[in-house]
């Protein structure tokens, strides 16, 4: 199982790997809401200061410890740049032989 947040901060690094692509191209793509679905596992500790984790289960696994329950979650993303209200843009990096 993967943390919740590193699977959002890698989906950060990608979409910032994009938006960098997609400078001085003239083909580019607005980025707009992105749906992330998937199944999560909640973990809850049961001793002083306990917190409440979230993982994100691969295909096919099962939680099968008691203090796990696993959910289907949607969340919806409205990507931004620091300092602006306009929505991204996003392009690709041509591969040596595409060019």
């Amino acid at each position: 199982m993967i943390e919740l947040a590193n699977v959002i901060r890698n989906l950060r690094q990608e979409l910032e790997q994009a938006v960098t692509a997609a400078e001085g191209e003239q083909l580019r793509f607005a980025l707009g809401p992105i749906e992330l679905e998937m199944s999560v596992a909640l973990e809850r500790t049961g001793h002083a200061g306990a917190k409440v984790r979230f993982w994100v289960v691969e295909s096919g696994a099962e939680a099968t410890r008691g203090t796990v329950s696993t959910q289907h979650i949607k969340l919806t993303l409205q990507p931004t740049l620091r300092g602006s209200d306009d929505s991204p843009y996003v392009g690709a990096l041509a591969e040596a032989d595409e060019q």
